[in-house]
């Protein structure tokens, strides 16, 4: 267990680059104890930290050339631009000068950069973005589009081991994402994963589940692919912000709606808070060497902020070690699906 750990963040990341992720990262640092290495240009780094508190916070600036651009080909951007930001911040990660890596920007890039640079977990076929919903629910979210069973499979295992030391469920109940809670239900992919999943060893793999399950807080692990994930990550904030939209129309409405509305006030800024992204931070991509968060490109200071608190946690519980002993532990199953 690192006493302080030490956190790599792309501060040229983000629709709002360093204004955002400056501020972000500082508060982290103070509030959670943790050493955050600002990666990006160093003027424009000192200009945003020109206007904080210092005091009291670890950090360091590491100086990088370029910035990578949202319509740029993860490729291309491996090949091409050796000193990105998000490079950069991934080879400190590699090199042993930081723990884990947050970036809030081309989530291609982060994701391409964390496998090719930090390379995977002994065992681990594809690292998974573990998406939190406001249920606190985790699934794929949309890293791996094209998935065959042993994927799934494996999505499920490191699913697990975050569950357990990131969300703090003693026996996390796994699921598989289907057309229908029976076995048998769903396509080829989803049967086969399903079989390799009642034989998997220290997890609670609990069935199929349905996309209504998804927010009734019976599961705590969803599985699916990256195409569905993404499908079901977006459509929830969009639902959010429906839901959001219609109740300011109705308690807008007239007199006795606007009164029920003032004392129900403190309810709907809880219920805010629960569906807000920023509260959650960001995406683990989960079976790499080190951390890698991906946090959505709009995200705020706090975002930031919470998502660099979630990688300090990541580190000091050791969950890599427990990701790692979960896939080994079922290494004969994998093995077993791929030769198929």
């Amino acid at each position: 267990m690192n006493e302080r750990p030490i956190i790599a963040v792309d501060a040229m990341g983000g629709d709002f680059g360093p204004s955002v992720v400056v501020p972000g990262a500082i508060e982290a640092a103070r509030l959670h104890d943790l050493h955050v290495l600002l990666v990006g240009d160093t003027p424009k780094l000192e200009a945003e930290l020109a206007k904080i508190d210092l005091a009291n916070v670890h950090f360091d600036i590491v100086q990088a050339d370029d910035v990578v651009h949202m319509n740029e080909k993860p490729s291309d951007i491996l090949r091409r631009k050796k000193n990105a930001s998000i490079q950069v911040a991934c080879r400190l990660v590699k090199e042993g000068a930081a723990d884990g890596v947050v970036s809030a920007g081309h989530s291609g890039a982060t994701v391409a950069c964390g496998m090719f640079i930090m390379g995977r977990l002994p065992g681990v076929e594809r690292p998974a973005p573990a998406a939190l919903l406001p249920t606190r629910r985790a699934v794929d979210a949309g890293a791996n589009v094209d998935c065959r069973p042993y994927h799934l499979f494996q999505f499920g295992l490191m699913g697990d081991a975050f569950a357990r030391d990131l969300l703090s469920y003693a026996a996390p109940r796994v699921s598989l994402l289907s057309i229908g809670e029976e076995e048998g239900k769903g396509n080829c992919q989803v049967k086969e994963a399903y079989e390799l999943l009642k034989m998997a060893q220290n997890i609670n793999f609990i069935g199929n589940a349905e996309g209504r399950d998804i927010f009734t807080g019976d599961i705590d692990v969803v599985i699916c692919d990256g195409f569905v994930g993404n499908v079901v990550v977006k459509m929830s904030e969009g639902l959010a912000a429906s839901l959001i939209r219609m109740l300011k129309r109705v308690f807008t409405s007239g007199l006795l709606p606007a009164l029920g509305g003032m004392l129900a006030k403190g309810a709907f800024k809880h219920f805010a808070r629960t569906i807000d992204y920023a509260e959650y931070g960001g995406a683990p991509l989960l079976g790499l060497h080190g951390l890698a968060i991906v946090c959505h490109g709009r995200s705020s200071a706090r975002a930031m902020s919470n998502a660099i608190k979630m990688s300090g946690t990541f580190v000091r519980k050791g969950t890599n070690d427990r990701l790692a002993e979960t896939i080994l532990a079922n290494e004969e199953l994998t093995r077993f699906s791929r030769a198929i």
